[in-house]
């Protein structure tokens, strides 16, 4: 039978309209299914994306050669995607990464190894000169630092979304605002059902992030943990925007993972207020039901956790005494591989690119990428990684 699409994508997020723009110059016969950010978090009952945000660190300094990697390639298409799409999206401020003599000197030493083969260029700073360099960040005498001053910042994820959506519409893919619910292989072909209208396609990505499992998108559940994850918004004044201004993308690495912390630069969010923006690695609630997964988005996200990034916070830049501060929700999608998934799954027909495990944002796009690849060419070789990141199912 004729189908509607050659392939469809499900998922309008950062991996998922990343796919959809790269397989614009690959193919014709595309659809992009997902919904718009809903205009009233609280009141939404729907799906949700952790994208909703203005601003996401980007680095190439990582302990992983192939998360380095994704990133890399990523960041060197950032401003070709701002042309051509007429967004802008990056800012190039740096990012530093400040730790300890002892704890998490074996992740430092195999980034720094990333790095020479990625040919970043990170400068090391000793702890004499650190506080010297960055005063805003008052860490203990024997912290060090490394410096990523290019290649490195943050991305507003909201924009980069636009960016990649509207690059993917020159490029003939069709929109489809919607929230797809079903995905079935029915043998010559696969249907997908969203919005209460079905589509077929020949082959289908599921790029849902921590959403893949909570709808009939996928033959069996990928095997990965959706995690709660809170963040806290100070917001700065004149006073504290003199202290913060200039501040690079910050990652503190404490001697205890839960006293880890990353630190946005100061950004202003739509209400016009300027806020920093910081979160941890403590995780306590999973979600295995969208019910709990969307009440968990329309909360301001865990009061304790809050407190102890506030805590975390004081301690690092006392200058931020006396700011207002709130919290939001946010999720993790973990794998138990350490790495994104992307490959298909009991069908030839249904591929799924998710398992962002709290690292993605900044390699979105060529994670992207690889989805667009998948589909168009059936495998990722070994120059993407691809055995690496074929998926588990539960």
């Amino acid at each position: 039978m004729a189908v509607d699409f050659r392939f469809i994508i499900i998922g309008r997020g950062m991996m998922g309209a990343a796919a959809a723009r790269h397989l614009s110059s690959m193919a014709d016969g595309i659809a992009l299914i997902g919904p718009r950010e809903p205009e009233e978090r609280k009141a939404h009952h729907g799906v949700f994306a952790s994208h909703y945000d203005e601003a996401r660190i980007t680095r190439t300094f990582d302990g992983n050669l192939a998360w380095g990697t994704f990133a890399a390639r990523a960041l060197d298409r950032y401003r070709e995607i701002e042309a051509r799409s007429g967004i802008s999206f990056y800012s190039e401020v740096g990012c530093l990464f400040a730790a300890p003599e002892k704890g998490e000197q074996d992740y430092i030493k195999r980034a720094l190894t990333v790095s020479r083969t990625l040919g970043s260029d990170i400068e090391t700073i000793a702890p004499l000169d650190l506080r010297r360099r960055f005063p805003y960040l008052a860490v203990d005498p024997d912290f060090s630092g490394y410096f990523e001053r290019r290649r490195a910042g943050y991305i507003n994820p909201r924009a980069l979304v636009r960016a990649q959506t509207r690059l993917a519409e020159q490029g003939g893919v069709s929109l489809i605002e919607a929230t797809a619910t079903s995905v079935r292989h029915t043998g010559s072909h696969v249907e997908v059902t969203a919005g209460g209208r079905s589509y077929s396609a020949e082959r289908v990505l599921v790029a849902a992030g921590g959403f893949s499992n909570f709808h009939t998108l996928l033959p069996r559940p990928v095997d990965t943990r959706v995690m709660a994850r809170t963040v806290a918004f100070y917001e700065l004044g004149e006073r504290e925007m003199a202290v913060f201004g200039g501040m690079p993308s910050t990652i503190v690495l404490g001697d205890r993972e839960e006293d880890h912390i990353y630190i946005l630069p100061p950004v202003r969010y739509p209400d016009g207020k300027t806020y920093l923006k910081l979160g941890g690695d403590t995780e306590a609630l999973s979600f295995s039901q969208l019910e709990d997964a969307g009440a968990w988005f329309r909360s301001d996200g865990s009061a304790s956790e809050r407190d102890h990034l506030a805590r975390v916070a004081l301690q690092l830049m006392p200058e931020l005494a006396g700011c207002p501060v709130t919290s939001a929700p946010c999720v993790a999608n973990f794998t138990p591989t350490g790495y994104p998934y992307a490959g298909f799954t009991q069908s030839p027909r249904i591929a799924v690119l998710t398992g962002g495990n709290f690292v993605a944002a900044k390699s979105s796009d060529e994670l992207g990428r690889l989805g667009a690849v998948l589909l168009a060419e059936g495998r990722l070789g070994d120059q993407d990684f691809g055995g690496e990141l074929t998926p588990v199912f539960g």
